[in-house]
């Protein structure tokens, strides 16, 4: 069995080295075309998908999109979730990293990025970008929509929806697309290849690369590799 993650090409805030998070930005030229190529790429090497998974974020739908363009699949289903959002960064969302960095140190700020348990300054709920106030989030109960979230936190939004949509997808035969974003699959590659709270600080997803895993009928990773 295998399953394709991909995340989502470069947004603007990527080119700008800004703080994202549950700020809906969109995609860069360069992150447009990270989106093609990654769908040609999956088409010329045969990969067909039965349906696709991606957030409510716009970077993530839209690469979703152009990736199954490109491969000649724009038909086939998609389910979005706010489970696959990108992590929210909370008060740094919209900051300049390397600012963030002269202000709080190196080490603290990569810590916020890349530890598994320590939460960022927390975004108040009346802030007027606070995902309280965007009506995609509107079904959910005020205490589920986050301020601010960890690694960890992420996980833990993340995997029920890996439990109750993506795993039984994979394990009832159909090909899966999941497209999102750097910590909602570093989250999931977290739990599927089971990699440690120490080791999962130094994995990072490249934007815009189809990456693959070979899976066993336990959904135990047999193989990984980039295309």
């Amino acid at each position: 069995m295998e399953l394709v993650f991909i995340r989502h090409g470069q947004s603007e805030w990527n080119a700008k080295n800004l703080f994202t998070g549950w700020r809906d930005v969109k995609l860069s030229e360069q992150g447009l075309a990270e989106a093609a190529a990654a769908g040609k790429k999956l088409k010329e090497k045969g990969y067909e998908f039965d349906i696709a998974f991606t957030s409510v974020l716009t970077r993530a739908i839209k690469t979703c999109n152009i990736v199954l363009e490109e491969s000649d699949q724009l038909f086939v289903p998609q389910i979005k979730t706010w489970r696959l959002n990108e992590r929210h960064y909370g008060q740094l969302q919209g900051l300049d990293k390397k600012q963030t960095a002269e202000k709080y140190g190196d080490e603290q700020v990569h810590i916020w990025r890349r530890s598994y348990d320590t939460l960022p300054p927390l975004l108040d709920k009346n802030d007027e970008f606070s995902a309280h106030n965007d009506r995609r989030y509107a079904h959910l109960p005020s205490d589920v929509v986050p301020d601010g979230e960890n690694l960890k936190v992420t996980l833990e939004r993340v995997l029920p929806f890996w439990e109750d949509q993506i795993a039984p997808a994979i394990l009832s035969g159909k090909r899966v697309l999941v497209a999102a974003h750097g910590n909602s699959l570093r989250a999931l590659a977290k739990h599927i290849e089971g990699i440690s709270d120490e080791d999962i600080m130094g994995l990072e997803i490249p934007t815009g690369q189809p990456l693959v895993y070979k899976l066993d009928e336990n959904l135990k990773v047999l193989e990984k590799f980039y295309l």
